[in-house]
């Protein structure tokens, strides 16, 4: 009888413990990122392919939407959590009811964006008063903007035509306008046109274009844990790019998709960026007591855009845009 009820007891013992062991966490949502199709954004589809972001305990979820305005207007509505862009573009969101910072840099242009103009056309200043086509408040403009103030022009001196980049080279190759702001592949078809010719790109402006990774502040709050995954599985996808070019790129081209889908053209297109490693993060972003050259390169962008009237925010400073918490230094 003793023996029963010892076993009896262990029995009711094991019943209850396994009604009461804590059940299992839940799977992290996963982390909703708005992108463009771009060759700058590859290895974070690496990272997320090869599997780094999974080891670390991040999960995401990538979410192809081209044009500027609606990946802004989803991460507002909170349909996404954050997005890949070039950080000009931030400047103009921003908001105090809508708070958001760039956590990574992902890549700079060094020929990726450019100008394609008329054979005839000599310089920037040879702009004034011709038609130029360009997508108003993205990178284009910026970039156009920038070069026509060294030039000493603004856009006010330009007969300035709104379509997107690619809407702009198409124009251009069609003989529409004097001149369009744009990237690949229109770069190369507007180039290759009769009339055309590459007036000038981003090889000449080193550091201006710089693609982040942008989130919500609430977010960024809420998952720093996920935000530092990202920037870990950011680096290692660019060192492992380093050592494995070629398969990397067939990674990266299917999964970026679009007209990069094709591993050559992607490979080609590469050409026109530079990916930042870790060294090249901690010089974007600096130390507590040195800020890096991101801080130049925002703050330039925020002194156009409120000289434009196109800054979100009064008073806007560039410590408002840039998280340097998870790069570290």
């Amino acid at each position: 009888m003793k023996a029963r009820r010892i076993a009896l007891f262990l029995a009711v013992a094991l019943v209850a413990g396994m009604l009461v062991r804590p059940a299992p966490l839940p799977a992290q949502t996963p982390l909703k990122i708005g992108y463009p199709v771009w060759v700058g954004y590859g290895p974070l589809f690496l990272a997320e392919k090869k599997g780094f972001l999974k080891e670390l305990g991040t999960s995401v979820e990538f979410v192809l939407m081209e044009d500027t305005k609606p990946r802004y207007v989803a991460l507002a509505a909170k349909r996404i959590d954050g997005l890949m862009t070039t950080i000009d573009t931030v400047v103009q969101r921003v908001k105090p009811d809508f708070q958001m910072a760039a956590i990574l840099a992902m890549d700079d242009s060094k020929g990726g964006d450019g100008i394609v103009a008329r054979k005839e056309i000599a310089s920037v200043k040879d702009l004034k008063g011709k038609k130029v086509a360009f997508s108003e408040g993205s990178v284009s403009h910026f970039f156009l903007a920038f070069l026509l103030k060294q030039a000493g022009l603004s856009v006010k001196d330009i007969t300035a035509v709104n379509m997107t980049a690619g809407d702009a080279g198409a124009a251009f190759v069609a003989g529409k306008v004097d001149a369009a702001v744009t990237w690949e592949p229109w770069l190369t078809k507007g180039k290759q046109a009769p009339h055309g010719k590459i007036l000038v790109d981003s090889s000449a402006t080193p550091g201006l274009i710089v693609d982040v990774l942008v989130f919500r502040k609430d977010v960024i709050k809420a998952r720093p844990k996920d935000m530092a995954n990202l920037v870990k599985a950011w680096h290692r996808a660019v060192d492992y790019w380093k050592q494995n070019p070629d398969e990397s790129n067939k990674i990266m081209a299917e999964a970026v998709g679009g007209w990069l889908k094709d591993p050559k053209v992607f490979a080609e297109t590469l050409t026109g960026i530079r990916y930042y490693d870790l060294a090249a993060s901690q010089e974007f972003f600096g130390a507590k007591e040195r800020p890096g050259i991101g801080y130049k390169t925002a703050q330039f962008a925020i002194d156009l855009w409120t000289g434009l009237g196109k800054a979100g925010m009064k008073g806007i400073k560039a410590a408002d845009i840039l998280d340097p918490s998870f790069v570290g230094k």
